[in-house]
């Protein structure tokens, strides 16, 4: 195969990190690759070690054991630790770290070694080209609003032209509205730039959107990798099930490719047999109104509206339980009402603990 060829880019297998004081790895047998031209992202809530995984890879702390490899390149393992300024991985840091006493030209040259003045020159009014800064390159960082730092920060990383980008929750600081419009124009950088790139995150609909696949994580651990898509409309387990959305939990018996649970006689996405515990999400539930035709079903009573704009919640009473359902914006049923529940998806099978031990 020729160099650049292998569709892989970055290798991590088995990487482990206990810092001194804890007693439990922080970081335990994490394990994953990523793509060429591929963002993928780590997904998990604080203290997962989602950060030190970014950092054991950027070369910023020395893994206790496995391995990083970018192509034929190992870059860190038990007999080797490359440092960071020579791994030719670019960091994007939660704070965008900008050099106040440097206007942007000065900040995106910082990264930029072994280049003539002219050279450093050309890249830098390249870069900011591509990241939408060239007309601000004479600016002092603080000059530049929550989004324009942020996309300086991503310009520095991309300068030095490096195989790999980590970005470590790097649209946390911006508001609600700013952080989505940067959040797209970062990946849509990153895209035409045909750069490979890591995102660092706890928020679900920030990874969802942003990431081509996603790696969710919990206690050091990683629990599930594959598209946004796979990851959330069949979670592996419950931590991964409820982490990326609201989702009805539920028990039961299965026999073949159906399960007996207090929410009725369900359809199940693979053949089991004996107790299951089942992820039903809320969209994947529909509601009609009860009537003579229907109320054979599994029928149940409205206990609580949402209205959400462009969809709406409802908490609907069953005989035994109750489960979250989320239709259009046009059903209008109120509490109390009498209503049938109706499965549009068969629901997923959900690993037990015993089994990812």
């Amino acid at each position: 195969m020729k160099p650049g060829t292998d569709p892989i880019l970055l290798r991590v297998a088995q990487l482990g990190k206990t810092f001194a004081n804890g007693n439990r790895p922080v970081v335990d047998r994490v394990g994953f690759e990523v793509g060429r031209n591929e963002i993928f992202a780590i997904l998990g809530p604080s203290g997962c070690g989602k950060t030190t995984t970014l950092r054991l890879i950027a070369g910023f702390e020395r893994c206790d054991t496995g391995t990083v490899s970018i192509g034929e390149r190992v870059l860190e393992c038990a007999t080797e630790h490359q440092p960071a300024e020579g791994r030719g991985i670019g960091f994007v840091f939660q704070d965008y770290a900008l050099f106040p006493h440097l206007d942007v030209a000065g900040n995106i040259a910082f990264g930029l070694k072994g280049l003539s003045r002219a050279e450093t020159a050309a890249r830098v009014r390249a870069t900011a080209e591509a990241t939408g800064l060239a007309d601000l390159l004479d600016r002092k960082p603080h000059q530049l609003s929550g989004g324009q730092q942020q996309r300086v920060a991503l310009a520095r990383a991309m300068a030095p032209q490096p195989a790999l980008i980590l970005l470590d929750e790097p649209f946390s600081n911006l508001d609600a509205v700013l952080r989505e419009r940067t959040r797209d124009e970062v990946r849509a950088l990153l895209k035409a730039a045909g750069m490979s790139a890591i995102l660092v995150t706890h928020d679900q609909e920030e990874a969802l959107s942003f990431a081509d696949r996603i790696a969710v994580m919990r206690d050091g651990r990683i629990e599930q990798v594959g598209t946004p898509e796979e990851v959330y409309e069949t979670p592996r387990t419950e931590f991964v099930a409820t982490f990326l959305g609201r989702t009805n939990l539920v028990k039961g018996r299965a026999r073949g490719m159906q399960a007996w649970t207090d929410l009725g006689s369900v359809l199940i996405d693979r053949p089991m047999a004996g107790d299951v515990v089942l992820s039903m999400r809320p969209e994947h539930l529909a509601l009609e109104r009860m009537d003579e035709t229907n109320c054979n079903g599994l029928c149940g009573t409205v206990l609580e509206r949402s209205f959400k704009g462009h969809d709406v919640t409802y908490r609907v009473a069953l005989t035994r339980g109750d489960c979250l359902i989320h239709t259009h914006n046009r059903d209008a049923y109120a509490p109390g009402d009498r209503v049938v529940v109706k499965a549009l998806e068969p629901a997923v099978v959900l690993e037990t603990e015993a089994a990812l031990a």
